[in-house]
């Protein structure tokens, strides 16, 4: 499936707690950085006819009013965890201005988790001002988005399956430790690679810095961007003069053109 242009916007970078994190006085929570303010990760995908995004976390609405997102056609959710899925409530604006209920695409796990958190969004019985939700499971086979072209790739968080996408040649990876050789194969080949870089030290189901470093040279993506960022990972600017050429943290509002 060809791909048209893509305009890719971070809406969010950051962890689960986001940075600043409640309560903490570490440098990076306090930095006067701007790229060091992160969201929960998220990102905007863009054609000249097609707009969706990727996971509607807690800070879903302020990241749609702070990019000026008037119109959205699809919702593609990576797994359930409430820091990808809890703001999918806020839906019901684009639904009262397009009228119609909004596309959102699932695995089967997260479309589990999404009937069971947004009960009230599928119940037989509808109330006036409640979300208006056409889903999709999917698996692994591509499917469309508009003229937007979406191929599936199953990487793990752990334990857990997770969803990663590639459009055209860019493909975005958040929440793993592993992927597997025929998720690599299908990543193989990217222009440009997102993946989680949560903090220095291991994690049982996220990777490391280093580890993310590792897995861009081994799948040799010439560009790279680091996102799902913990405060205890540093300051941005001290982590950036540490990467590898082809490689940079990504940052909230960072917009990437393929």
């Amino acid at each position: 499936m060809s791909c048209p242009p893509l305009k890719i916007t971070f809406l969010g970078t950051g962890t689960s707690s986001g940075v600043p994190m409640i309560g903490c006085d570490c440098e990076v929570c306090r930095s006067a950085d701007p790229r060091d303010n992160r969201l929960r990760s998220s990102i905007l995908v863009q054609s000249s006819a097609t707009t969706l995004i990727v996971d509607t976390g807690p800070d879903f609405r302020y990241q749609m009013l702070r990019e000026d997102v008037r119109h959205l056609d699809a919702v593609l959710f990576t797994h359930p965890h409430k820091d990808h899925i809890a703001g999918l409530d806020d839906i019901r604006a684009y639904n009262f201005f397009s009228r119609k209920p909004m596309d959102i695409y699932a695995n089967s796990l997260t479309e589990e988790a999404l009937r069971r958190d947004f009960y009230y969004a599928f119940a037989d019985t509808k109330y006036p001002g409640l979300p208006e939700l056409n889903l999709h499971t999917f698996d692994e086979e591509p499917f469309m988005v508009g003229d937007i072209p979406v191929q599936p790739v199953t990487v793990w968080h752990y334990k857990m399956p997770v969803s990663a996408f590639r459009f055209g040649t860019f493909t975005y990876i958040t929440d793993a430790n592993r992927l597997d050789p025929e998720a690599c194969s299908l990543v193989r080949g990217s222009s440009v690679l997102v993946v989680n870089a949560l903090r220095k030290e291991q994690h049982l189901s996220h990777f490391t810095l280093q580890e993310a470093v590792t897995l861009v040279n081994d799948l040799e993506v010439p560009q790279a961007y680091f996102t799902h960022i913990s405060h205890q990972l540093g300051l941005h600017a001290e982590v950036s003069e540490e990467l590898p050429e082809g490689m940079a943290l990504a940052y909230d509002r960072l917009v990437v053109e393929v």
